[in-house]
């Protein structure tokens, strides 16, 4: 297995939403993903990109993603935000994950970032552990905080 990691194209954009959808699937949240693949396309890659996506591909086969835009914290400054880390099932276990971790890391890096930020489900102790494993600190202080589509207008 030779995993490579390369940036997203528009014609990805199917297979993006596909690691969403399953992403939520695992989550026990599918009826929340509301986004489609032409939302997908319009907001990535028509305009003023509001994402990134760094694919994992295996002999052409999508093996996972790391879904990141650019922020800004009044703290520290430049930041990215990883969005979503996902590995199809079958490719856990073989390096991938950490491959797209270490391409975030590379990222945030070349864009002079000083912090890579994302949330992990509290249940999701397999996750938890990978990230420990690569010196992610976990933050109890913090409550995220929503203003859902309903509550904004």
């Amino acid at each position: 297995m030779e995993i490579v990691i390369r940036k997203a194209e528009k014609k990805d954009m199917v297979d993006v939403h596909c690691l969403i959808v399953e992403l939520a699937l695992f989550e026990n949240a599918a009826e929340q993903v509301a986004i489609s693949v032409e939302d997908l396309e319009r907001d990535g890659f028509e305009g003023a990109s509001l994402f990134n996506v760094l694919l994992a591909e295996n002999d052409g086969e999508i093996a996972g993603m790391a879904f990141y835009y650019s922020a800004y914290s009044t703290w520290k400054g430049k930041m990215l935000y990883l969005d979503d880390l996902v590995v199809l099932e079958k490719y856990r276990k073989h390096g991938v994950g950490q491959l797209l971790i270490d391409a975030i890391k590379s990222e945030a890096n070349s864009e002079h970032a000083n912090q890579v930020r994302f949330h992990v489900l509290n249940w999701n102790e397999t996750a938890i552990n990978f990230y420990k494993k690569n010196n992610v600190s976990l933050d109890d202080e913090w409550i995220l905080c929503k203003i859902e589509k309903d509550g904004i207008g």
